[in-house]
């Protein structure tokens, strides 16, 4: 679980990133929001975008004002510029967590945050004795198979969309880029 703070530091980078490609954010959708650091800072810091926050939890979405959606089901109606995903798919299974993905791609517009923790993640980095270990664990290769049919990687954990018109330079993405002017 990261703090407000930490929320905030990541929020305002992502922004920024966002701005950079001329990718303006004019809507955002928090998926598995809990506390909803996300939502909040957009809410505080760039009133007019239109946010939506999501949770499965019953009480999340009714302590914080969440719409209660299950990502590996609920496809979105209408896409959002920023997307939001963090600590949700290793709760599901391998066909949940690729429907999960799929679903995330219709509801992005630009770009999407996305984190997960792998194998990797959960043999040198998470700290096994405060986290949830009651859950999925996948190789990163894994996630980068079903995120790479929809999105181009651009690191930091953020994603941007094939089909969103934000170009890109050779080194800000991976793998290498179709286009090649900005």
């Amino acid at each position: 679980m990261h703090s407000k703070t930490q929320v905030a530091n990541l929020a305002t980078a992502v922004h920024a990133l966002l701005a950079w490609w001329q990718a303006p954010v004019r809507s955002m959708l928090e998926v598995g929001a809990g506390r909803g650091h996300w939502s909040s800072w957009y809410r505080t810091h760039h009133p007019r975008v239109k946010v939506v926050s999501t949770d499965i939890s019953a009480h999340a979405c009714e302590k914080y004002g969440h719409e209660q959606r299950d990502i590996s089901r609920w496809r979105p109606h209408r896409q959002s510029d920023l997307v939001t995903c963090v600590g949700v798919l290793q709760y599901l299974d391998d066909d949940g967590a690729i429907r999960a993905i799929n679903n995330l791609a219709r509801a992005t517009r630009t770009a999407l945050y996305f984190e997960a923790p792998t194998q990797f993640d959960m043999a040198h980095i998470v700290d096994r004795r405060s986290t949830d270990l009651d859950v999925y664990v996948r190789t990163g290769a894994w996630y980068r198979k079903h995120l790479t049919r929809h999105f181009y990687e651009v690191g930091a954990g953020l994603w941007v969309r094939h089909d969103s018109g934000v170009m890109l330079y050779e080194l800000e993405q991976h793998p290498r880029p179709r286009r090649s002017r900005r």
